[in-house]
């Protein structure tokens, strides 16, 4: 019988607490021989609509507890999983929570929108189509978030309607795939897929064959920039021209 090591990497992940999707998808793209761990966050009443003040709230609130919690497993990499939680309040505001978590945990950082714009500059593009389950002022603040970053978003699409917590997690991979194919322009150099509990992971294989472009997911940019940062090799259940890049 063979065992597996479990030697090379531990990863912490801070999750808010009602999502569902991004534990899956993180031990989907686990590397061989490292392992995953997850704490979850509060900071946010699940039962109301996401909009920017509660999203705003999430990024704020006190995760002392929660980087303690983390901590215990003494992890390589803690990274943070929301991506609204911190874009939110602007670049600034997303650079000094990677380094308050790095701080209070000992171990490298990467926040979920900080690495969708690794991940983007690291594909070389500087034009992107930009899809979410977003609404009203958190999408335009995405959008600036981006801009600031001198990522240019050519075309926007979205669920077209108000979706709470666990809607959003509830969107299945051929919704996710259409609302990329809507967030598609000729100018568009990769189509970016914005949220933690979006099934995104899912789709990228098939929007990215369907329009022959790259495909970020905030799910993908943390595994990314995780696997980047601690040396991992590319392995087969990593999806996407991203990961061409290791």
């Amino acid at each position: 019988m063979t065992y597996e090591t479990r030697t090379r990497a531990k990863i912490g992940v801070l999750v808010p607490f009602s999502n569902t999707n991004l534990e899956p998808d993180m031990m989907l793209m686990r590397c061989p021989d490292t392992t995953v761990h997850f704490q979850r966050m509060g900071g946010y009443d699940a039962d109301e609509i996401p909009g920017s003040s509660q999203m705003a709230g999430l990024g704020a609130s006190d995760i002392r507890l929660d980087l303690r919690m983390i901590s215990g497993v003494r992890p390589d990499v803690v990274l943070y999983g929301c991506t609204s939680a911190t874009l939110t309040h602007g670049p600034g505001f997303d650079e000094k929570l990677a380094q308050d978590i790095k701080a209070g945990s000992g171990a490298l950082s990467f926040t979920a929108a900080g690495a969708l714009v690794g991940a983007v500059n690291a594909l070389g593009a500087t034009k992107v189509g930009f899809s979410s389950p977003y609404l009203g002022e958190i999408k335009a603040q995405a959008v600036a978030f981006l801009m600031h970053n001198r990522i240019a978003t050519v075309k926007c699409a979205d669920a077209g309607r108000e979706l709470g917590n666990y809607g959003q997690g509830e969107l299945t991979p051929d919704e996710v795939f259409d609302l990329a194919c809507q967030a598609d322009h000729p100018e568009a150099q990769a189509i970016v897929l914005s949220c933690t509990d979006m099934r995104s992971l899912e789709a990228a294989g098939r929007i990215e064959a369907a329009l022959g472009k790259p495909v970020v997911t905030s799910n993908q940019a943390m595994m990314f920039a995780a696997m980047r940062a601690l040396g991992l090799p590319r392995h087969e259940n990593v999806p996407g021209r991203l990961f061409d890049l290791l």
